[in-house]
């Protein structure tokens, strides 16, 4: 249907065979390769604390629920964000208030705005690192260590990223990760959780698999032959055919981020006379505070237009597009829920009719690129 889809994967022959060697093993669920992609995974961003989950949900609710939040918490996050980082916070009892963007440049959370949020009952700050781009770690983790505030790390859009040398997921108390199908790590459904110390790291674990001290592989083996239940616990393990996915992704990602980020600069040349056209994160690179993973190519369109007819156009050329994200607090559920505090979000309501995600990923040519610069011009005539 599309001649330049807005995501694609990255897969060969060896996923497909890593997989065949899973089910050739008899073994399914959680084991050997998923330990394997947990050790390097952790290697790759500089912590031994990694576990791998079913999905990133799974992950984001972990993180809360290891850190305690619950009934008559509050935990602060951007309204510009995929649903779930609000609604993990919810499903655990805690009410969410919304906070604001920095602007059209820099479509993260504000740290200004958080800081006139915070109230007696916040318990927690969950930071979006939108697009694979960093916040603002120094002020955010400054303004938690002043108030005795656990960060919680959204870092779905950002596996390799870093700010000022170290991984995002990595610099809050926990980081959460996703390998959904669109990502720039894909296993199908998939996620990771990390653990900025031993004590958070040893809990999650036991809340992965429903708190039993003990896992079915080691019973399999024989390295045990029961188990106690010590915590009430979730089931959010990964299985081993995602896992040796993961395995071969991880493999491919460094040069998949280096690849988003050729493309994506060649983007920013080519969009950079568009009349009336914004540009968020254009002077990334000049700021020196890290490195993006370039998960997505966000533009905003000139105010006035509509998104909707330029998708259609750009449908019409074979073109996919899309929005990231509708912010949280225009949904019906949020939108009425007296659990989600959505007051002072004039930046986000400003671009909110405005971002438009255009296609990125590591297969697409420099004349996609131009194809789709091409394809968004003719569409705002």
């Amino acid at each position: 249907m599309w001649k330049i889809p807005l995501s694609d994967l990255s897969f060969g022959p060896e996923e497909a065979e890593a997989a065949r060697q899973v089910v050739a093993s008899g073994w399914l669920t959680m084991g050997e390769r998923t330990a394997q992609f947990e050790r390097e995974l952790g290697e790759a961003l500089g912590t031994p604390r990694v576990l791998a989950v079913t999905n990133c949900t799974a992950a984001l609710h972990l993180a809360y629920t290891a850190l305690s939040v619950g009934p008559g918490d509050e935990v602060i996050c951007p309204s510009l964000t995929f649903v779930a980082t609000a609604n993990a916070a919810l499903l655990c009892g805690a009410s969410v208030v919304l906070a604001d963007i920095v602007g059209d440049d820099d479509l993260s959370v504000d740290p200004a705005d958080i800081v006139r949020k915070i109230t007696p009952r916040t318990r927690a700050i969950a930071v979006v690192h939108y697009a694979g781009y960093p916040c603002d770690m120094d002020a955010i983790c400054a303004i938690a260590a002043e108030r005795g505030l656990a960060v919680v790390e959204d870092a779905a859009h950002a596996p390799l990223a870093s700010y000022r040398g170290r991984a995002l997921g990595t610099l809050g108390d926990v980081g959460c990760l996703s390998f959904f199908s669109n990502k720039n790590l894909a296993v199908g459904e998939g996620g990771a959780v990390i653990a900025r110390d031993d004590a958070l790291h040893a809990r999650m674990r036991l809340l992965r698999a429903h708190g039993m001290t003990t896992l079915t592989l080691d019973r399999h083996k024989g390295h045990a032959f029961t188990y106690d239940v010590v915590d009430a616990g979730m089931n959010y393990r990964i299985d081993e055919i995602r896992s040796a996915i993961g395995l071969v992704q991880l493999g491919r990602l460094a040069a998949g981020n280096a690849r988003r980020r050729a493309l994506a600069a060649r983007y920013h040349e080519r969009l950079a006379g568009a009349r009336g056209i914004g540009l968020p994160y254009r002077d990334f690179y000049a700021r020196g505070l890290g490195e993006s993973a370039h998960h997505l190519m966000p533009v905003l369109l000139p105010e006035g237009t509509s998104r909707e007819a330029v998708m259609e156009a750009m449908k019409a050329r074979g073109v996919q597009t899309s929005v990231h994200y509708t912010p949280i607090h225009r949904f019906s559920h949020h939108g009425a829920s007296d659990r989600v505090r959505k007051e002072g979000l004039s930046r986000t309501d400003a671009i909110a009719g405005r971002e438009l995600t255009l296609p990125l990923h590591p297969r697409m040519a420099d004349a996609d690129v131009d194809a789709v610069c091409e394809a968004l011009a003719a569409s705002l005539r």
